[in-house]
């Protein structure tokens, strides 16, 4: 018997056939933290190869703070962070909170929301657009001699302090340590620039080129102390870091892969992959992971469930792909037009090219079916798929394991 959880609150019992191969890997590996917020005090006053808050700011600082819209508690962890910089001196009056382009986060949350209410009102709350070039300060040409835009708050701000979710180096989607700055808070030319389908597949050099381009508009901003999180099932958090930048990579890297790595032995004729966690965890982008993930560990032909609780409409990659006459077509055009959710709807086209993929969701059936998944309609129909599979692997909070490949070894 496996048990499953999906979403925020779903769970199921799954009974394999009898004599079946299956496998539920324990990730991550570790416990989670109880008190994020005393963790974060702790780190923030000794960080990595840095000095304090209190030693490295001053009263009259610009500071901006800028957390990742996929962050975990992010009104705990802003509440932290905020309370550290007053008690060293810092006034409130000097400190944004900058997040991303509001349209593309329906699941938007006031992070200053559990502070108090005098505080909350002194805080600036910025909202990134990137086409309105009044909010866009040009840094320096690229090495293409293209120009390098950057929000104008970061521009002129005295700290940063960029506070986001590490990944797997090669996640669909993920730049890096700088990549929840640079091109998150970029120009619109930009982020298309990023959402190249180029990344997609086993050739990594573009998405490295990316990431390298990431890091290196943050040195240009002398952006050299970040915040960063190992994340740990649903909204749990595993780990908390902070400090100089290179510091905080490597110890980073190696309490992710400490925590998420698996090693594979055999490939599975059926892969269920679940995304666990509330609605930040419930978007096209971390399905899109966990297809890549799952693709790495079925076996060629064959198949894959999501368990999620995606819902509402589709971005505009997706519609366009559900509306498809030629795979191939759509494809050219998303890498032609790269619009959001290009990424995740080049993942799924490139994962149905050669395998069948079964969705377990919130979304409409007759949605899934235009996006040539097939539906399922509940946990018992995914009991019965199982049924008729001889070996199985169940993957829990799918987008953050990293498959380590030992089966060509085995």
């Amino acid at each position: 018997m496996v048990l499953i959880r999906y979403g925020s609150r779903s769970a199921v019992r799954i009974e394999p056939a009898a004599g079946a191969d299956a496998e539920q890997p324990t990730v991550p590996q570790g416990k989670p933290l109880s008190d994020v917020r005393a963790a974060l005090n702790s780190v923030l006053d000794e960080p990595l190869d840095y000095p304090s808050l209190k030693l490295s700011t001053t009263p009259g600082d610009k500071i901006v703070l800028a957390p990742d819209k996929h962050l975990p508690q992010t009104p705990e962890i802003t509440a932290a962070i905020v309370e550290v910089l007053v008690r060293a001196g810092v006034s409130p009056d000097g400190i944004s909170i900058l997040c991303p382009n509001k349209e593309h986060n329906s699941d938007f949350c006031d992070p200053r929301r559990l502070l108090d209410l005098e505080l909350r009102r002194r805080l600036a709350l910025l909202f990134h657009n990137p086409d309105d070039r009044r909010q866009l300060a040009y840094l320096a040409a690229d090495q293409t001699g293209a120009p390098i835009f950057i929000n104008r708050a970061l521009h002129e701000a005295d700290v940063i302090l960029p506070v986001a979710c590490l990944r797997d180096e090669d996640a669909v989607g993920y730049f890096g340590i700088h990549g929840s700055i640079y091109p998150t808070f970029s120009d619109t030319a930009t982020m298309r620039r990023f959402r190249g389908l180029n990344q997609l597949g086993r050739n990594r050099a573009a998405h490295r080129k990316l990431t390298a381009l990431a890091d290196h508009v943050a040195w240009l901003l002398g952006l050299n102390f970040t915040i960063q999180f190992v994340p740990g099932a649903g909204d749990e958090v595993m780990h908390v870091l902070a400090g100089q930048s290179d510091a905080v990579r490597r110890r980073g890297r190696e309490l992710y892969h400490a925590a998420w790595d698996w090693p594979l032995k055999r490939r599975a004729e059926l892969v269920v992959a679940c995304l666990e966690g509330g609605p930040g965890r419930q978007t096209w982008e971390d399905f899109s992971q966990a297809l890549a993930v799952a693709q790495a560990a079925v076996e060629e032909g064959g198949a894959m469930v999501v368990c999620c609780a995606l819902s509402g409409r589709l971005g505009p990659a997706m519609q366009q792909l559900a509306a498809a006459g030629s795979r191939r077509e759509t494809l050219h055009q998303l890498d032609s037009r790269r619009p959001v959710d290009a990424l995740p709807a080049g993942q799924l086209a490139h994962t149905l090219a050669h395998h069948k993929v079964y969705l377990l969701s919130e979304l409409e059936s007759g949605v899934v079916e235009d996006l040539e998944m097939i539906p399922l309609k509940g946990p018992e129909e995914l009991s019965k798929l199982v049924q008729q599979y001889h070996s199985c692997l169940f993957l829990a909070c799918a987008p953050f394991v990293k498959i380590v490949d030992s089966s060509s070894t085995a």
